[in-house]
């Protein structure tokens, strides 16, 4: 362990994207390594001392560095440092190695998974708080790791972790590595559904004998991967579904659909391990919100529900809402992740379909001859003629506008953010919620 702390100690060092991660890790290192920095869009860069620290391509050639910290966001595929980073690939690390090295006695829980990460890591945080632990909420979701002070040994963090997080960590390794499910996500970075699985499994095989990975093993995916697999870890497997005593005790109808019903389920296990009382976890639960865009339910009134899910980047993040739903006018489009299929079987249940954006022909090839859809060029174009839909409908029964694009934003959009906060607008722009 004391090599692990002098690791990223008096090194040479070169951080590959300045984004929130790489800028952490940069204010961290920058006192006692040899820092130099590169990013592809160094132009956008902005502050005097940044720049101070920029390397050039040809000087990265001739500096021998002991680490490469690489941002999430790159892929060492295809990026402008393509060849040196596969050349010097077993240097490549991320700013979780370095928190690890520094911070190896500290208990930490990574939440990964296709669907849920973030949901379930705030979840599980906020009972942790309630609990009054020294809570932390890191990674994809919070603060990035390193801008983390005033820790003590008592410190819990709850880390939300990628699969190119996973991907390019060398050492970091939690007490209690969560797998909430696998579909097909990635694939343009990942290359095939097999090396995103392995990614995955990858943060359950890092723990130590007296770790505890969480898993599903009644996920069809996880299932057929661990055939014949043994892990030194502890093994604790998580159904999708709660016990009837649990589910008494429920009260949130938010948990009500298979896919938040799921992400419940692994938490009530970790807090079980944990021995959090059953009454202080849903006390928590109970008055758990919605993350925004991720299933939020931004109007609900006796004649319409409309709910902004932009967060779904995929046809399985979708589908808990669609099989927990009735009268869906479903809203989706964008740039579709490569080998995403759609399962759902349950059909009079979605009413119309919106298919919107360039990709629309990807989506519609799902569709047809199974649903009613129509197709529109932008999401504007959508709001217009779901204006006009809402009123032909019979008024007795309640309407579940349901956005959910299963697909990811940066067609037209810098985020999922960005996308879920421009359906907002139209809904107000177009007064859907006034609709009669």
């Amino acid at each position: 362990m004391k090599l692990e702390k002098d690791l990223y100690f008096k090194k040479k060092i070169l951080i590959y994207g300045l984004g929130v991660s790489g800028q952490s890790s940069l204010n961290y290192l920058k006192k006692n390594n040899f820092i130099k920095c590169f990013d592809d869009n160094f132009q956008n860069l902005k502050g005097k001392n940044l720049k101070k620290r920029l390397i050039s391509k040809k000087e990265i050639y001739k500096t021998k560095f002991d680490h490469i910290i690489i941002s999430p966001g790159i892929n060492i595929s295809n990026c402008s440092l393509k060849k040196y980073v596969k050349k010097n690939k077993s240097k490549i690390c991320t700013d979780l190695d370095v928190f690890y090295a520094k911070n190896p006695e500290n208990f930490i829980v990574a939440i990964t998974g296709t669907n849920g990460k973030s949901t379930s890591a705030k979840l599980l945080y906020d009972i942790l708080k309630k609990n009054k632990y020294d809570a932390r909420l890191v990674g994809n979701i919070g603060n990035a790791i390193l801008n983390e002070n005033k820790i003590s040994n008592k410190t819990v963090f709850v880390v939300e972790i990628s699969s190119y997080q996973i991907s390019y960590s060398r050492i970091f390794k939690p007490n209690y590595g969560v797998l909430l499910n696998i579909s097909p996500d990635h694939l343009e970075r990942h290359k095939t559904i097999k090396n995103y699985i392995k990614t995955k499994f990858k943060l359950i095989y890092s723990l130590k004998k007296n770790d505890c990975g969480f898993i599903n093993n009644s996920d069809p995916v996880q299932k057929e991967f661990l055939k014949n697999k043994k892990f030194i870890c502890k093994i604790t497997n998580v159904e999708n579904k709660i016990s009837q005593q649990d589910n008494k005790l429920l009260k949130n109808s938010y948990f009500k659909n298979s896919n938040n019903l799921q992400n419940l389920s692994f938490i009530l296990k970790i807090c079980s391990k944990l021995r959090i009382k059953k009454r202080a976890i849903f006390k928590v639960v109970n008055n758990f919100k919605a993350l925004n865009f991720r299933q939020q339910i931004i109007h609900n009134s006796k004649r319409l529900r409309i709910i902004n899910d932009s967060k779904s980047t995929s046809f399985s993040s979708s589908e808990g809402l669609l099989n927990n739903l009735d009268k869906i006018f479903w809203i989706l489009g964008g740039l579709p992740k490569k080998g995403d299929k759609f399962k759902h079987s349950k059909k009079n249940n979605i009413s119309k379909i919106y298919v919107f954006g360039q990709y629309s022909s990807f989506f519609i090839k799902n569709f047809k001859n199974k649903f009613e859809y129509s197709k529109f060029r932008n999401l504007e174009e959508v709001i217009k003629q779901i204006r006009k839909d809402i009123q032909k409908e019979d008024k007795n029964k309640k309407i579940n506008l349901l956005f959910s694009p299963c697909a990811a934003s940066f067609d037209n959009f810098r985020n999922f953010e960005e996308r879920g906060k421009y359906f907002n607008h139209l809904i107000s722009r177009y007064k859907i919620k006034n609709v009669r």
